[in-house]
């Protein structure tokens, strides 16, 4: 096999402009955070995407006693254990029985004391509809502001949406999207999910996937998320193989064009994600709303990578910090 790629700091890089609208996008984000119990109508402040909890767990690592050499350094225990938290990618909370399927399963790794290794926010869609940065966040901006406008003024969101077109159009992007609309009725827990972005492995790149074993699609299919995930995880263990792709190639595997499917390098099955039947935890208490699943909060070897990767880590930190202020707030008055 190749020698995979090292990671560079130029792939986070972002131009002067770039930083200018990240700043006004972060000011959209904190102003959407503080307005949030009022837009989603709840007693707490929420997070500006993947709003909605369905559920968290407890569950474990458990490493695959043939991974090559070469990974042991990484994996030096037999398992490991985890956060998970299941949600949907939607800004704001509602109580439709029928949420579009865009759903979100993030990991938090522990590492032998309790303490933080990483956290991979993973999704059901494998791909970004969006490569420019400025676009994106002008786009995200926007969003944000209409919200708060109860949608008045959507001219600026179409204005960038036009200009997303191009990156949807491509072959693997397409392909994706017919796979979920064939799958838009299935159980939230039979959908592969993946990293979208690149994360650092060490000094290489890789892109992460979990794939569910034996998962019946059909469950719950006249019941909320919420609701089937709960008498689910009451009578089923859950299990998912953990497999990466290493980045070798540029041209095959390319870090910031996330509109399409890293070709080339095949799947390397790390372990087996383990979810025992009885580990949900409340969803709904202040301790798992003030959880914070932010990427770049994990070790240095296990951080994002990419330019919009980078957008990010600034947005987690406002959203968390907003977050975090009005529902201790909130929670010191019994409001949580």
């Amino acid at each position: 096999m190749p020698t995979p790629l090292k990671y560079n700091k130029k792939f986070d890089e972002l131009n002067e402009e770039e930083k200018k609208l990240l700043e006004i996008n972060k000011k959209s984000i904190a102003d959407f955070v503080e307005q949030s119990s009022s837009i989603s109508d709840v007693n707490y402040a929420t997070r500006n995407a993947h709003a909605k909890t369905y559920a968290v767990a407890e569950g474990t690592l458990w490493v695959n006693p043939n991974i090559p050499e070469s990974l042991h350094a990484f994996f030096d225990k037999e398992k490991f254990d985890l956060i998970i938290r299941f949600s949907n990618a939607q800004p704001t909370i509602n109580n439709a029985k029928k949420d579009i399927p865009a759903y979100g399963m993030a990991v938090q790794i522990k590492d032998e004391n309790g303490g933080l290794l990483a956290n991979f926010p993973l999704a059901n869609f494998p791909l970004f509809p969006v490569n420019s940065v400025s676009t994106f966040l002008k786009l995200f901006t926007a969003i944000n502001r209409s919200y708060m406008k109860k949608w008045s003024g959507l001219f600026p969101i179409l204005a960038q949406a036009v200009k997303i077109i191009p990156a949807v159009l491509t072959g693997s992007f397409l392909k994706n999207m017919v796979k979920l609309m064939r799958k838009k009725n299935d159980f939230i827990l039979s959908f592969d999910y993946h990293s979208v972005g690149a994360y650092r492995f060490g000094d290489y790149m890789i892109k992460i996937k979990l794939s569910p074993k034996s998962v019946d699609k059909n469950m719950g299919k006249n019941q909320k998320i919420k609701d089937t995930l709960k008498t689910y995880f009451q009578t089923h263990d859950f299990t998912a193989d953990v497999l990466i792709q290493f980045c070798y190639d540029l041209k095959d595997q390319p870090i910031n064009k996330l509109n399409v499917e890293w070709k080339n390098s095949p799947y390397v099955k790390i372990g087996e994600l383990k979810i025992n039947k009885g580990s949900l935890l409340n969803a709904q208490t202040c301790t798992n709303e003030l959880l914070s699943f932010n990427p770049f909060e994990s070790k240095t070897i296990f951080q994002p990578v990419g330019k919009i990767q980078k957008l990010r880590d600034e947005a987690y930190k406002v959203s968390v910090q907003t977050r975090r202020k009005i529902n201790k707030l909130l929670h010191g008055k019994g409001a949580l």
